[in-house]
């Protein structure tokens, strides 16, 4: 399922992956700076740790924004809800 184009707009929970990967790799920098390794491996490990934690980030980001998304009912270019992935919910009627 696709973000609809309120939810897509949102710059914030890509600003804090940005942050939380940059401090994480700035810490790994500092480490690899003080074990006193080469520093073509100092900058090869940061930029790994910094892809790796913000791929992680973000993947886990999008699923919290999709979720989001569908329980509030956003439209999504089709003029209706989109339903979840797990297709229509049935409601025992009363």
């Amino acid at each position: 399922m696709r973000l609809c184009s309120d939810c897509r707009k949102t710059p914030w929970p890509f600003a804090m992956v940005t942050f939380i990967s940059a401090a994480i790799a700035f810490v790994t920098w500092l480490v690899l700076g003080f074990a006193q390794s080469d520093p073509l491996m100092q900058i090869i490990g940061t930029v790994a740790v910094f892809l790796a934690v913000a791929a992680t980030l973000l993947h886990y980001v999008l699923s919290c924004m999709r979720r989001h998304c569908a329980q509030l009912g956003h439209q999504h270019g089709h003029g209706h809800p989109q339903e979840s992935e797990q297709g229509p919910q049935l409601h025992a009627s009363s």
